[in-house]
């Protein structure tokens, strides 16, 4: 029986390692007493196993744990239920990586358009991706459309809604929708409008937005739940998926293994990250794996495209792509706001940046 490959950091003292592991081995898979287990394939198959233990720091230790994957049921939300439902509850565990057997990759699917797909709506066969966002909280749609207009007008790739708009009564969805894609018709540039409310709500906006011509939406996994998400992924195969971390950050899990390896799997296209040096706390060394957990060859899965993101400036540009290289989407909002009546040209520049960068 096909297992998952699941590391977790522990802090603990040397004495009391093993007993702990075994713990978070059991409480992840049958959460009860081993010893009143009766049933031979319960206790050969279910239970989970520790398959090593090696210390990382002073009283720190990787634990390897193995996890029947028929616990899962393909379902989204009972994967992470699996990994780290109840030990998420325990303040000494953080869940830091998972390995998936190729049989679940394949039902859980991974992003349906990735790199590729998100570089073939840009006409972008090489250079990074550009993208902005619609800000801020309060204004009406015919606001929020002029300035997506100017964006476009700048020559931008694909222009987002912040992710706390949601279907609001100063921008409501279908009125936002309407108005933003009217603005940006003959434009190249792409709308991003986000997802929010209950499933069915999320199932009647993505309607809006297709009969507006958008193919391109984002949502929040961690907010809308990880189920719902796969379920938006699998019934909408010709709409691509941008991923938003609000929320994330409320779980002990490694952000490579949260981002670039969860979120992907599920069908995220693109996923949005802190980059470090901006608004949030995220190293240079965290920000490079979640990159590379995105876009490196796993189960088959398509690439999906790195989104770093969270106070970024024109000025970083360069930067940023010597650091990421070019497989990447560049996210710049309030440092291109900021510019007020020049948006249109701090756009331009933003843009002309990434197109004019030395690509190798």
């Amino acid at each position: 029986m096909a297992r998952l490959q699941a590391t977790y950091h522990i802090r603990c003292d040397a004495h009391s390692i093993d007993e702990r592991a075994r713990a978070v081995a059991v409480e992840q898979s049958v959460e009860m007493p081993v010893a009143a287990i009766e049933d031979e394939d319960v206790l050969s198959e279910i239970v989970g196993r520790v398959e090593g233990i090696r210390e990382i720091g002073t009283d720190l230790y990787e634990a390897k744990i193995s996890l029947s994957a028929a616990t899962v049921g393909r379902d989204a939300g009972q994967l992470l239920n699996m990994l780290f439902g109840n030990t998420s509850i325990h303040d000494d565990v953080t869940l830091h990586d998972v390995d998936v057997p190729d049989d679940l990759a394949r039902a859980f699917g991974g992003p349906r358009h990735g790199l590729d797909g998100l570089r073939q709506q840009a006409r972008a066969t090489r250079r990074a991706l550009t993208c902005s966002a619609l800000k801020p909280q309060g204004l009406v749609a015919e606001r929020l459309a002029g300035l997506a207009r100017r964006f476009a007008d700048g020559g931008i790739d694909y222009i987002k809604d912040d992710h706390g708009l949601a279907d609001q009564a100063y921008s409501p969805f279908a009125e936002r929708v309407a108005a933003i894609a009217g603005a940006l018709r003959g434009a190249t540039a792409r709308y991003v409008p986000s997802l929010t409310g209950d499933l069915d709500a999320m199932r009647s906006q993505i309607a809006i937005a297709r009969d507006a011509g958008v193919d391109t939406v984002m949502i929040a996994p961690m907010v809308s739940g990880l189920s719902n998400f796969h379920r938006l992924v699998a019934d909408n195969p010709g709409v691509a998926f941008l991923a938003h971390p609000s929320f994330a950050g409320a779980a002990r899990i490694a952000p490579p293994l949260h981002f670039g390896k969860l979120f992907r799997l599920l069908g995220a296209d693109a996923i949005v990250f802190p980059n470090h040096g901006g608004r949030f706390g995220y190293s240079p060394d965290t920000c490079r794996a979640i990159a590379q957990t995105a876009l490196e060859p796993r189960n088959d899965l398509r690439p999906c495209v790195p989104v770093p993101a969270g106070g970024m400036s024109r000025e970083r540009v360069p930067e940023m792509l010597d650091f990421y290289g070019s497989d990447i989407m560049l996210l710049i909002g309030g440092g291109l706001l900021e510019a007020r009546e020049r948006l249109t040209e701090a756009t331009a520049a933003f843009v002309a940046a990434v197109h004019n960068y030395p690509y190798g």
